[in-house]
């Protein structure tokens, strides 16, 4: 009975967990998972560690910060999370969005940037999970792959040329315009400090060399600690050489974030921005990962573990996070195999905290500025520019537009006009949509673009296509658009076919636009027929009255039955009522 009682306990607990995506893998987890887990764990430990670091320097916070956001938040998204091999903590991007959000409002360095940067990653939590849990992840099409490509590659230009003065050993003042910034560090490149750029160029030839050998070494860690031994050997901090310093020893202490009303609002904007591209980022390389890995992922979903992975580590003193591309192809191709993976990173990361933190006292700023500039070169999307000069350069001259604007008024300034752009040139293309002149196929019963194909055309009939919903927004083209083509055909014109095959909405103020095109056809006695009329077009059609108006026998299955009822009344028996 007791054996009976415990296998139906461990049957609803079983049950009871399934909802976690955790219990995907580690209910059932194999011990062959387990050696590609334990080496993709390593591996991107001594990836982001100085990675973390190096992240929190850019987005104006002390290393540490970067440190604690790379434990909390590993172990919950693992938990919450649908991707087994997405690799969360601190990225360049995200870093760059707080330095310009937080940087508005408060010194960086200081103890309210830091109190901000920490109060940030809470509100971003909330937004993901708040869209996750209310399925809201389709918002995030807003902002079209054009404007993504453009503002990543512009932020990366940014956040490479905010390194300079780490490369250089120089003092430059903070700013989001690339020109300004460029033209600031070529006045200073005579005044460099010599062994601090020695450094740094080193480590980006270094980090270069590596990547190309394999990406499986961990070249950041490679690079701090030759970089590291170089400056304790020579005493290079004596010299000028501007070192990590003391960073804090133990674990991140569980405290409630400070919220004020007044700085919340105020940092609003960017905590939308930062959880908009935080998981669009995220999402993008975990769904590729997937695929190959032929697994589902549930995009709502991850953003409930991105949220949550916000939220607790916000309450651990994290800055905000998400997943990153190169860690994230690092733990793929090191063999990781489920979320234990990422567990092992924030243990092994929790240690170095415990127990190693004297160590990062001369690592060089230098470095750690070499590894982010390199890092966020693979975040200029060339190949996007020449796939859309080939493909649609109005997508083009969007992604553009949006990349100078970042580049010259700054990141939040950039991607609000890149959506902007983007959806204003929506509102244009939906306004004056595509359509097509129709002719008869030789030998054929099917109607096609008169420009495209070689077709017979007939002097008293136009046959037009119009590609879009039918709405205020386009009456007036649409109506202008046919005045345009009946005085072309002129006097000899007795009947219009409209092929409605594309046309999926029809508002009230299209509806009145046709009953007014009917109005002035009758008094011109020029015949009016639809074909492959939608059903939710001809309810419309039907409850305002202009299907009865019009006539059901001038409704038809097709352009072909519609163009015989038009050129020959009398065969109007083949047209239909319904469609």
């Amino acid at each position: 009975m007791n054996q009976f009682s415990n296998l139906t306990n461990s049957v609803a607990m079983k049950k009871s967990l399934m909802w976690l995506p955790v219990s995907q893998w580690g209910l059932g987890y194999q011990k062959r998972w387990l050696r590609g887990d334990l080496v993709a764990g390593i591996t991107v430990a001594m990836m982001l560690i100085p990675q973390a670091m190096s992240y929190a320097l850019l987005a104006g916070l002390p290393p540490i910060i970067g440190l604690y956001a790379s434990i909390v938040p590993l172990i919950i998204y693992a938990i919450f999370g649908t991707s087994r091999q997405l690799a969360v903590g601190p990225v360049a991007m995200v870093a760059l969005l707080v330095a310009s959000g937080v940087g508005a409002i408060a010194e960086p360095g200081s103890q309210q940037f830091v109190f901000l940067a920490i109060t940030l990653a809470m509100m971003v939590g909330v937004i993901q999970l708040a869209m996750g849990v209310f399925r809201l992840g389709f918002l995030t099409n807003f902002m079209s792959h054009p404007v993504i490509s453009g503002f990543t590659s512009a932020a990366a230009i940014i956040i490479g040329l905010s390194q300079l003065k780490h490369v250089l050993g120089v003092d430059l003042p903070r700013t989001e315009n690339a020109g300004y910034l460029l033209w600031l560090a070529a006045e200073q490149l005579l005044n460099s400090h010599w062994p601090s750029l020695i450094i740094g160029v080193s480590g980006i030839g270094l980090l270069v060399l590596l990547k190309r050998v394999s990406p499986l070494i961990p070249g950041p860690m490679v690079a701090v600690v030759l970089s590291t031994l170089l400056v304790y050997w020579f005493g290079l901090d004596q010299q000028g050489v501007k070192i990590v310093g003391d960073v804090p020893p133990g674990l991140p202490t569980f405290s409630v974030p400070d919220f004020n009303y007044s700085q919340l609002s105020a940092l609003f904007p960017i905590a939308l921005t930062i959880s908009f591209v935080g998981f669009m980022e995220s999402i993008a390389v975990a769904k590729k990962i997937a695929a190959e890995k032929k697994y589902e992922l549930d995009a709502n979903m991850e953003l409930v573990g991105l949220g949550l992975a916000n939220i607790f580590g916000a309450f651990f003193k994290a800055m905000p996070v998400t997943g990153g591309f190169s860690r994230t192809a690092v733990n793929n191709n090191a063999g990781a195999n489920t979320g234990l993976a990422a567990i092992i990173t924030a243990v092994l990361i929790a240690l170095a905290l415990m127990f190693f933190t004297p160590l990062f006292f001369f690592i060089p700023k230098a470095i750690l500025g070499s590894i982010i500039m390199v890092a966020v070169y693979g975040l200029i999307d060339w190949q996007e520019v020449k796939h859309l000069w080939q493909v649609k350069k109005e997508d083009l001259i969007l992604l553009l537009l949006t990349f100078f604007a970042t580049l010259t008024l700054g990141v939040m300034n950039g991607i609000i006009a890149g959506i902007a752009v983007s959806m204003i040139w929506f509102v244009v293309k939906t306004t004056r949509p595509h359509y097509a002149i129709l002719g008869k196929l030789p030998e054929s019963n099917d109607y096609r673009n008169v420009h495209r194909y070689a077709t017979e055309e007939f002097a008293n009939l136009l046959i037009i296509r119009f590609d879009a919903q039918f709405y205020y927004g386009n009456v007036s083209f649409l109506k202008e658009t046919l005045k345009k083509y009946e005085q072309q055909k002129g006097p000899e014109l007795s009947a219009i076919v409209i092929d409605a095959s594309s046309i999926n909405q029809l508002d009230s103020s299209a509806d009145t636009a046709l009953h007014e095109l009917l109005d002035s056809y009758q008094t011109r006695q020029i015949q009016l027929h639809f074909a492959n009329v939608k059903g939710p077009v001809r309810d419309v059609m039907k409850k305002s009255g202009f299907w009865q108006r019009l006539g059901a026998d001038h409704f038809h299955f097709n352009v072909h039955q519609a163009v015989m009822s038009a050129r020959s009344p009398s065969a109007a028996s083949a047209s239909i009522s319904v469609s």
